[in-house]
């Protein structure tokens, strides 16, 4: 079958950085569905395993993790769970091939029914990030349960990028919570309120001073949804004591937040998949829930960009935009 991946992992500069390539059909397990991938969405993570993760064996490494398409068979244990011809979404495990091919197989306990309202391509785009960040707010920051004498918000770092999209969506339509979103740019800025945010600061510029105009008092939540080094003093000055800051990617020097004894959640949305963690269906349920939202109109899909059809021309331009670090929102290609 079709399929998109290298054979040497490098930078896009590297010639064969991402190939048309054939690869044997999928064969799937027990828990799995094989899927007729519709339409695929790219993010950080896939240009990062592109230059860092060499294939095994002889065969190229296929990438990708979002997808949406068609249920083509089912395992025997996921036999309760889906049937042919099922329209669902999901994205996938960093352990195993990606979406990046025209068929793939996939544990049925971390795929979701797509959203009727939404097309693949519309629909391939939110797996990953909406993961991340419902894993961040409900999971792992517990934003139910208020930080005592901290303002009832949540400051979301790179708010206009894949995770930061959703995430406000998130925090303003299933919580009660001020949402304060970070952007640099007059269209990023633009964006973050049209997802919701109630207020958008400068990441450019020092956030203590953008935080304490805002006369909310100290945020009892931190969300930094990009490499957190750059902003940790000034994290460490705004946030409420005993608040609660959420990383996704490595950060730098956490010293500054020792003295309001901060708490650290690090969130990581292939942990459940790759470990068979007993919750592991935890997935598909938010995912179920998400669609649910976006049926209703609470909660919108985060495309801004068609790059056309999935090949290697279009996904190495793909990666070349997410490794620039200036998108809105997230980009999808449709079909082979």
């Amino acid at each position: 079958m079709r399929a998109v991946g290298y054979f040497k992992n490098g930078p896009l500069s590297e010639p064969g950085a991402l190939q048309d390539v054939n690869v044997p059909e999928p064969a799937g397990g027990p828990f799995d569905i094989i899927v007729d991938v519709k339409a695929v969405s790219v993010n950080p993570v896939d240009y990062k395993v592109r230059m860092r993760s060499a294939p095994q064996g002889q065969g190229p490494k296929v990438i990708g993790f979002d997808a949406a398409g068609v249920v083509r068979s089912v395992g025997r244990e996921a036999a309760g769970l889906f049937r042919p011809g099922d329209e669902v979404y999901y994205a996938g495990a960093i352990n195993r091939q990606g979406s990046n091919a025209e068929r793939q197989a996939v544990d049925a306990r971390i795929v979701g029914k797509k959203p009727a309202s939404l097309d693949w391509a519309e629909a391939a785009v939110l797996p990953l990030t909406t993961i991340t960040a419902w894993e961040m707010l409900f999971d792992r920051l517990d934003v139910a349960k208020p930080v005592p004498g901290a303002a009832p918000a949540v400051l979301i770092i790179g708010g206009a990028g894949g995770v930061g999209s959703i995430a406000i969506q998130l925090a303003r339509q299933l919580t009660p919570l001020t949402v304060i979103a970070t952007a640099s740019r007059p269209e990023s800025e633009a964006w973050c309120r049209a997802m919701g945010a109630h207020h958008v600061v400068d990441h450019a510029k020092p956030l203590a001073p953008q935080i304490e105009a805002l006369r909310l008092g100290q945020p009892g939540f931190v969300f930094c949804t990009s490499n957190a080094g750059p902003y940790m003093a000034d994290i460490g000055a705004l946030i409420a004591p005993q608040g609660r800051l959420g990383l996704i990617a490595d950060t730098a020097d956490i010293a500054p937040l020792k003295n309001k004894s901060v708490s650290i959640h690090w969130e990581f949305m292939f942990t459940r998949p790759v470990e068979g963690t007993p919750d592991i269906s935890e997935q598909a349920k938010l995912l179920n829930e998400t669609s649910r939202l976006i049926d209703a109109g609470k909660l919108h899909t985060t495309l801004t960009r068609r790059l056309g059809t999935i090949n290697a021309a279009n996904l190495l331009e793909a990666h070349r935009l997410l490794e620039e670090g200036r998108m809105l929102g997230k980009l999808a290609l449709e079909g082979f």
